[in-house]
């Protein structure tokens, strides 16, 4: 005897009603290719095709009507069961969240393990990169929550805080007040060396770019020997024990505005209880000269009226 997973009839149904893989993914917070394997799974277990290869778009074969028709059924009594107990069905879904690699080590890894011993069926899928490429992502579904860092104020993060951003130098830096300015950075596509060169060039400064790491503790080390200078946010540099430098010869930097955005569809309620989670880790209260815009005071009035 044969028993057929509710996870591949969940899928097959967001499909059919859905009319599309890539829209089904998207709903169930999972890749495009998970959905194309449990299909094929699916159809192994039953022995046949349900979906009309003949045909464009999503067409199911008279085998396949009638396995919808009784997936829905199942699916209901299946939910129906779950409910006696008055308990809604756990949330069966992978959160994919992108965020800058600064992020994957400090605060998010303990806020997704808490958020998840609440919620043990949710799985996460973490990928780092910078601020435009994330942002591509989320808009067209490939991740469900990003952190960012942006230039200008975002008008749709779910939660935005003012960062000051600050010259950090080692012990023995010097900076020749006539010769190009040695910066130390995760390189050109970095907010923070996009920051920089904004700055100097309005202060007509050149600059030159020696020392381009992975990691923080990469950069910390090109740092703390002297090799130049970068720019970071206050509160990260405190966090990790660099030393800023206040009184620079050096132009001021902009602030920089930290985000967390939510994508449209899917799971929406879970991402967004999520992102309010990671916003209390991460932007503290205590922050050193950070600056609420609105996200965590009106979640705060939210949770405290609920």
């Amino acid at each position: 005897m044969t028993n057929i997973p509710t996870d591949l009839l969940r899928t097959f149904v967001a499909v059919v009603d859905l009319r599309s893989f890539t829209k089904a993914a998207n709903s169930l917070g999972v890749t495009q290719p998970a959905v194309s394997a449990q299909i094929k799974r699916l159809q192994f277990l039953l022995g046949d095709d349900i979906f009309d290869r003949s045909t464009q778009g999503v067409s199911l074969t008279p085998h396949g009507e009638t396995v919808l028709n009784y997936a829905r059924r199942l699916l209901s009594l299946n939910d129906q069961i779950v409910r006696l107990g008055g308990i809604e069905p756990a949330p069966e879904l992978t959160i994919r969240v992108g965020t800058p690699s600064d992020y994957v080590a400090s605060n998010l890894p303990a806020t997704l393990a808490s958020f998840r011993a609440r919620w043990p069926d949710v799985r996460f899928s973490v990928r780092t990169d910078y601020f435009d490429p994330l942002a591509r992502q989320l808009r067209d579904g490939e991740i469900d929550l990003m952190i960012g860092l942006s230039m200008a104020q975002p008008q749709d993060a779910r939660h935005c805080i003012a960062r000051e951003v600050v010259w950090a130098r080692g012990k023995n830096t010097r900076i020749d007040p006539d010769g190009p300015v040695p910066l130390v950075s995760y390189g050109p596509p970095c907010i923070y060396h996009r920051a920089v060169v904004h700055a100097l060039k309005a202060a007509h400064r050149d600059w030159e770019d020696v020392f381009i790491g992975p990691s923080l503790n990469s950069l910390k080390g090109a740092v703390a020997a002297g090799l130049g200078v970068m720019a970071i946010s206050r509160n990260r540099a405190e966090d990790a024990g660099i030393m800023c430098w206040d009184d620079a010869p050096l132009p001021k930097l902009p602030d920089l505005y930290s985000g967390i955005y939510v994508r449209e569809g899917g799971a929406r309620p879970i991402y967004e209880q999520l992102a309010d989670e990671i916003a209390e880790a991460i932007f503290s209260p205590g922050a050193a000269q950070a600056r609420l815009i609105g996200g965590i005071e009106s979640g705060r009035k939210k949770n405290s009226a609920a």
